[in-house]
């Protein structure tokens, strides 16, 4: 299960990416954004809002960064089967969706329009936490500080008693 669960990732990332990519193709050429979707046409309005671009930067620029990097964690996890590599996929993928929810925040309430991209990559962020959850849990396991007792039906009773 905890290789399928890092294979899933794998997956989720490539498909992450592929999201991310169109979206920096978009911003690259000025295209708009194919999103008619029954409440999810607002791809073109979300794209052209001032949330659209960090320090000039395209938003799907940072996700192809992010999916890029899962990517890679998520592959060499497979090879090299590395707890820092896991704690590095668990980190990333918290960090990328309290991003999505954020991101979705502000199509909701600030700029009134969603994009069936965003939501597809939120998705994406959501099913690579829970994966990379069940990889190996983020808690420690702490040892009980009396180690538990032994088989009691070996023990005596002292002779004096």
């Amino acid at each position: 299960m905890k290789r399928l669960g890092v294979v899933a990732i794998l997956i989720l990332a490539f498909l992450g990416l592929a999201d991310s990519l169109y979206l920096v193709q978009h911003a690259a050429s000025g295209t708009p954004l194919l999103c008619n979707i029954q409440d999810f046409s607002g791809c073109n309005i979300v794209a052209a809002s001032q949330y659209a671009r960090i320090f000039g930067i395209p938003l799907a620029e940072f996700g192809v960064v992010f999916y890029g990097v899962l990517f890679i964690l998520a592959a060499l996890e497979l090879v090299l089967v590395n707890r820092l590599l896991r704690r590095l996929l668990q980190a990333m993928a918290l960090i990328g969706i309290l991003a999505s929810l954020y991101f979705i925040f502000l199509q909701l309430f600030v700029i009134d329009a969603v994009c069936i991209y965003c939501v597809v990559s939120a998705l994406i962020t959501l099913f690579i936490l829970i994966f990379a959850s069940f990889i190996e849990p983020l808690k420690k396991r702490i040892k009980p500080a009396i180690p538990p007792p032994q088989n009691h039906s070996q023990l005596s009773m002292p002779p004096n008693l």
